[in-house]
């Protein structure tokens, strides 16, 4: 087993005069789950596990780490499928699963279910972390069923507890404190209806929660932080029309002092200090000129060796990868250094650009592979590291007494150098907004030189964005490795890069926000990347909902396109799911423009759509109705619905293959007959 896992070191071979193409991966290949990964090592550094794929199963591997040349033991499941698994104590694991679940309430619902159980190193003793009540009816049974509890704080500084949420019956939403040793459990906190979450402190105290409510100014967010007496004093309301933020994400060592991240008055988030007891914001603990600050990372350990218990480790910044780290305590920058000296990451300069002032500048950045840390021990002694890049797949490794060792590589058959090169870039739109857009383009020796057949591949959300890691859909590696260009624009309405650029999108669904999307065809034109007349767009989602408006829309600039679980009637969407006031407040003013479904009998490209059968978040009903009216337009129309697939995972590897597939065969062969 162990060979499959840890790389001994490999024989020099001869280059040949010509190199040969890189291969390119097929269908199967980037359909498979991950060979292994999910690599985490336990509190006392003395074991690791990791995520191995075996088909259509995921089981669990478990090494001591003085001993990883022997066997691991296996953890499998024999209904439900493995989707996660990490360390709750040295020798207690908690596992997420997941299945297919068809509700039976109003009608039969195709959705999925996932649970959370607790097992040891061994996987012989299953069980889920509370008790699960006896249902009175068959309603609650069913509501059970479909529920699961969750992990609230691992409570790392004790041995034997954890905080655990549960989410279904009468105590629904409370927090429990359990012992892993024992499965007894006591409730810490009672919630309410109003609370969305809650914000544990260093000790593992429960100590701040926010709750969403409705005065006479609107719906709003209220956040609050536990007093002495145990009661709840509000300390922040921000209303939901301002999408203002006020967010706790973490306390000091000091009990008085927290942090806070706000990006009141101001284009981007940055933390600051909060003193509780005088109600007052006090000096800014992190703030990117060019980015958002999204996070700090505070040592909640109290032992001794690895750092000192309540100082900062590192900021996180909403960056090109989106969670970008600087490690800022002694112990940490060390680490750093030494992890980067023995993988030889180099950074490089990379211009950067604020859509919010247009301002500019060019920083060092890791734009080809990077690592992150994905588990230490106590005394950071042992740590496990994932390396990947946007055109490189993960690869593991283990860090031990200063001696990197080679773990696995996650595909071992999907070769980085078949999958181009990705870099962040900017153009303006045609108003002069400055756009951020992440560029693939094809590999040379696979594709020879540009101008290449070329996708527009819009994120989903809106209210999200891209990054520059690798994607595990292989979307990207399927499309660059077939010799397209691949643009993703961060067009207005994205999240995560200013203030302006998110709210410019608000009301321009299929207006000013499919003009950035076309603004980048005709930019990339001009940068000799895209081939005219062959360029067509791809997305999902709402990424979906834009490529059907690019079909609609007159005068385009696509030979074709491809929507995957696209919203195509604006209002029939929002009467499914905006029918609560925080929602109607959050969003009802954003989501207006095209409705792709009302205009479909009028598209002037063709188009394939394809939709999960189990999407509850974009009904099928939405592709059902854009199809229906698009097959009396004369333009050809081809429509997939993929059983056991929701709104992302598929549920076996031949569906997402089945996916990917589809993807392949329209780019190659359709897109009007010709392909693209």
């Amino acid at each position: 087993m162990l060979k499959t896992i840890l790389c001994a070191a490999t024989a020099l071979v001869a280059v040949p005069a010509i190199a040969a193409k890189p291969a390119v991966p097929t269908i199967e290949q980037m359909a498979a789950f991950p060979k292994m990964s999910g690599f985490q090592v336990s509190p006392d550094g003395k074991h690791m596990i990791a995520l191995e794929g075996r088909g259509e199963d995921r089981v669990i591997l478990v090494w001591k780490t003085d001993a990883l040349g022997e066997k691991p033991t296996v953890i499998g499941s024999s209904q439900m499928k493995i989707q996660g698994a990490q360390f709750l104590k040295n020798d207690v694991l908690g596992v997420t699963l997941w299945q297919p679940y068809d509700a039976r309430f109003d009608g039969v619902t195709k959705t999925f279910i996932y649970k959370y159980f607790i097992t040891d190193l061994t996987g012989t003793n299953w069980r889920e972390p509370l008790p699960t009540p006896r249902a009175k009816t068959e309603f609650d049974e069913r509501v059970e069923a479909a529920t699961s509890q969750e992990l609230a704080d691992s409570l790392p500084n004790d041995p034997d507890h954890v905080l655990i949420v549960k989410n279904a019956g009468a105590d629904s939403g409370d927090i429990f404190k359990l012992n892993v040793r024992t499965n007894r459990s006591e409730r810490v906190i009672r919630t309410s209806e109003k609370v969305n979450s809650y914000r544990t402190d260093l000790e593992g105290q429960v100590r701040a929660r926010t709750l969403f409510a409705i005065d006479g100014t609107g719906p709003f967010q209220a956040t609050q932080i536990r007093n002495s007496s145990g009661g709840w004093d509000e300390h922040f309301r921000t209303y939901v029309k301002d999408r203002d933020v006020y967010s706790i994400i973490g306390f000091t060592a000091d009990p008085n002092i927290a942090l806070v991240a706000s990006n009141v008055g101001a284009d981007k988030q940055a933390i600051y200090e909060y003193n509780i007891a005088a109600r007052k914001l006090g000096e800014v603990v992190f703030k990117h000129r060019f980015f958002e600050a999204s996070g700090v990372s505070v040592r909640r350990l109290k032992s001794a060796e690895g750092g000192t218990f309540g100082e900062i480790t590192s900021l996180r910044y909403g960056g090109p990868r989106e969670d970008d780290i600087t490690y800022v305590s002694p112990t940490m920058k060390s680490l750093d250094a030494t992890i980067r000296a023995a993988l030889a990451i180099k950074q490089e300069p990379l211009r950067i650009v604020d859509p919010g002032t247009g301002e500019s500048t060019t920083i060092k950045y890791d734009t080809g592979v990077t690592y992150r840390i994905t588990s230490q021990s106590d005394d950071l002694k042992t740590v496990t590291i994932a390396t990947s890049g946007p055109n490189t797949p993960p690869s593991y490794y283990m860090l031990k007494d200063l001696k990197l060792t080679k773990l696995a590589d996650a595909y071992p058959d999907v070769k980085a150098a078949a999958l181009g090169k990705t870099q962040l870039v900017y153009y303006k739109a045609r108003d002069g907004l400055d756009i951020p857009g992440y560029l693939t383009t094809p590999s040379v020796e696979l594709c020879g030189a540009g101008p290449w057949p070329t996708v527009i591949h819009p994120h989903g959300g809106p209210w999200a964005r891209d990054d520059m890691n690798f994607d595990g859909f292989m979307w990207m590696a399927l499309m660059s490795s077939r010799c397209m260009a691949v643009m993703q624009p961060q067009y207005r309405g994205s999240d995560g890069w200013s203030r302006k650029l998110w709210k410019a999108g608000d009301a321009e669904w299929g207006q000013k926000m499919q003009d950035d999307k076309d603004d980048s065809v005709k930019w990339l034109i001009q940068q000799k990347v895209a081939i005219p007349e062959r360029v067509a767009m791809f997305g999902f989602s709402y990424g979906g909902y834009a490529s059907m408006a690019a079909a609609v829309r007159p005068n385009g600039l696509y030979k074709c396109a491809i929507a995957g679980a696209g919203v195509s009637d604006l209002k029939r969407i929002w009467a499914k799911f905006y029918d609560n006031p925080y929602f109607r407040e959050n969003q009802a003013a954003t989501v207006k423009g095209l409705s792709p479904a009302d205009v479909s009998d009028q598209i002037k490209i063709p188009i394939m759509v394809f939709h999960g059968e189990r999407d509850q978040t974009v009904p099928i009903e939405q592709s059902d109705w854009f199809v229906a009216k698009a097959k009396k337009s004369g333009q050809p129309v081809e429509y997939h619905k993929l059983a056991d697939y929701a709104h992302g995972p598929a549920w076996t590897r031949k569906i997402n293959a089945d996916q990917l597939r589809l993807i392949d065969t329209y780019f190659a062969k359709g897109c009007g007959g010709s392909g693209l």
